[in-house]
């Protein structure tokens, strides 16, 4: 049977969504790899300062080839401001429990963002959710208290700083939902790595004191900078290339990268609980965008 030129076409976009994503998440793994090797040696605020420093001088050159401008008006817009108060936040205590904890503990929990979005959206945009969904919600914060097992003897408070960090990036992008679309995938990268310019800046008052970084670490730090940038890109192409409900669940691949590279290169070995945890949080996410698409569909 012969697909329909619109099917043929739709089925291929979902495809290539499929393949950035899944291409994007892997790239954002190595980011956070190579910002925790970093981290073994340099301050954290000096790591966020550089690598901030690199990806907005990145993006900048990206916004002036394809003739946009680098500074928008709408970058100072209220709502742009909140979004870089909550990438700052985001990018802080995440960055802080690279440093501090197990990659794929930080990985685990930064996979909850999606239902931390879906239930503030309730509240900030009246959006209609039925319990099936808050279920879903509530299973995949279950999961996150199983990674973090608070009250038990392998609870770390360190893990809530991976906590933080996912609120921050809830918060990004519910302010990103709300924020205008004029801005391009460029703009927005330059607004996201002045975001982290800036947290880099103020952690680094926090910290009192910069080190002459190894030619490694220096490595590691531009290596964070390409990848991050190839992420991000790859993100917005998907993003705009395929169906959102078919390409987004293809983001917790993320976290079997990220389990993959703890293990291998920093000898991590999650135990039952925390890949229980995981699981649950990834099975309710993506559960959570099925029953989305469903509801769409149904009316």
């Amino acid at each position: 049977m012969t697909l329909s030129p619109d099917l043929a076409t739709l089925k291929a976009g979902n495809l290539k969504g499929a393949l950035l994503m899944v291409l994007a998440m892997f790239c954002f793994s190595l980011e956070d790899m190579a910002v925790k090797q970093a981290a073994a040696h340099m301050p954290v605020g000096q790591i966020l300062t550089l690598f901030g420093f690199a990806g907005t001088m990145i993006f900048a050159g990206l916004t002036w080839q394809r003739r946009e401008r680098v500074f928008h008006p709408v970058m100072t817009e209220r709502v742009m401001v909140i979004r870089a108060g909550f990438e700052v936040l985001g990018r802080v205590f995440f960055t802080l429990s690279l440093a501090l904890t197990a990659l794929s503990t930080t990985s685990a929990i930064l996979q909850a963002t999606p239902l931390m979005v879906a239930a503030a959206a309730v509240v900030i945009f009246r959006e209609p959710v039925s319990l099936s969904r808050w279920a879903l919600i509530a299973l995949g914060f279950l999961g996150v208290l199983l990674v973090i097992r608070p009250g038990l003897d392998g609870f770390s408070p360190l893990s809530i700083l991976a906590v933080l960090g996912m609120i921050g990036f809830a918060g990004r992008d519910l302010a990103t939902r709300a924020a205008s679309p004029v801005l391009s995938y460029a703009q927005l990268g330059v607004t996201g790595f002045a975001a982290l310019l800036l947290s880099g800046l103020l952690l680094s008052v926090y910290d009192g004191y910069w080190i002459i970084p190894q030619v490694s670490d220096l490595g590691f730090i531009i290596m964070a900078s390409l990848v991050g940038v190839a992420a991000y890109t790859a993100l917005t192409m998907a993003m705009r290339m395929g169906e959102l409900s078919v390409v987004t669940p293809f983001r917790y691949t993320r976290l079997v990268f990220a389990m993959v590279l703890g293990a291998l290169v920093f000898g991590e070995r999650p135990d039952a609980l925390e890949l229980l945890g995981g699981a649950v949080i990834v099975g309710a996410g993506v559960l959570l965008m099925l029953t989305a698409r469903g509801a769409r569909k149904s009316t």
